[in-house]
């Protein structure tokens, strides 16, 4: 199975929830600010996400939603 991370960036207030709980270090802080002034995640490596969903269940706004996909 194929992970996706979809994150809506104009949801995000850079909490940092998603980066520090991410068992597999899939997320960093993103270097282009969303129009309320806030730094969202960027996927850097989703080779190394396994899908379990921590960042989306963290997430504070519902930024971040986790699909498995064949």
């Amino acid at each position: 199975m194929k992970p996706t991370i979809k994150i809506d960036s104009q949801r995000c207030k850079e909490c940092g929830y998603c980066i520090n709980f991410c068992p597999r270090g899939v997320l960093i802080k993103g270097a282009q600010l969303n129009s309320n002034g806030y730094y969202p995640p960027v996927i850097t490596n989703i080779g190394n996400c396994v899908a379990c969903g921590t960042c989306a269940r963290v997430c504070p706004d519902g930024a971040i939603a986790v699909y498995k996909e064949d």
